[in-house]
């Protein structure tokens, strides 16, 4: 196989192992019934007119498996980091005591627990159509580089190269996601 299409696979393989990266750091915020600092992730407060993420101005801990503590750098912004929790809209209402914030995990009932495992199957649909895009646009490429006059031998075993690999990360999307629904259904 010429080094072109050697490249154009290994660029493909490289964004779909991102496309699996993304569904992991996604799927993490995606709460199982267990506290975890990394739900907070994503959330910005207004910091001083600049949107900053709330593990740049506080101290985010798990106190046990269902507490969550924010304790602020800077005291004055206890009610700043409590209403950008609230407008995150992640299901969880703060507690704030004037010196920490606290959030309470709700356990988990039947039916948030089906929520929260169609919520993965849909980001893990978003990952599936991720890589199959991933894939048509590197057989676009390889059809590019026949055109331009690469042996027409190569670029269909580089075609079913790139069927290979997304057959691999689709079945990687769909470990990923029974791992989760598992975790998520666990009582």
């Amino acid at each position: 196989m010429s080094d072109e299409l050697s490249i154009k696979l290994e660029d493909a393989a490289a964004t779909m192992g991102k496309a699996i990266s993304h569904l992991e750091a996604e799927l993490v915020k995606i709460r199982a019934g267990k506290a975890n600092p990394v739900m907070l992730e994503g959330i910005v407060a207004d910091y001083y007119g600049s949107p900053t993420p709330i593990s740049q101005i506080a101290n985010i801990t798990t106190l046990d498996a269902r507490t969550i503590s924010v304790t602020p750098w800077e005291k004055n912004m206890l009610q700043v980091i409590e209403r950008a929790i609230i407008a995150a809209n992640i299901g969880i209402n703060p507690q704030n005591d004037g010196v920490i914030i606290r959030l309470f995990l709700p356990p988990l009932t039947e039916e948030r627990r089906k929520e929260l495992v169609k919520k993965c199957n849909a980001e893990g649909e978003q990952a599936k159509v991720s890589i199959r895009n991933i894939r048509r646009d590197a057989i676009e490429q390889i059809k590019k580089l026949q055109k331009d006059g690469a042996s027409e031998d190569e670029c269909k075993d580089a075609e079913a190269a790139a069927q290979v690999a997304t057959d691999k990360y689709i079945s990687l999307v769909e470990k990923h996601l029974e791992a989760k629904e598992v975790e998520i259904m666990a009582v």
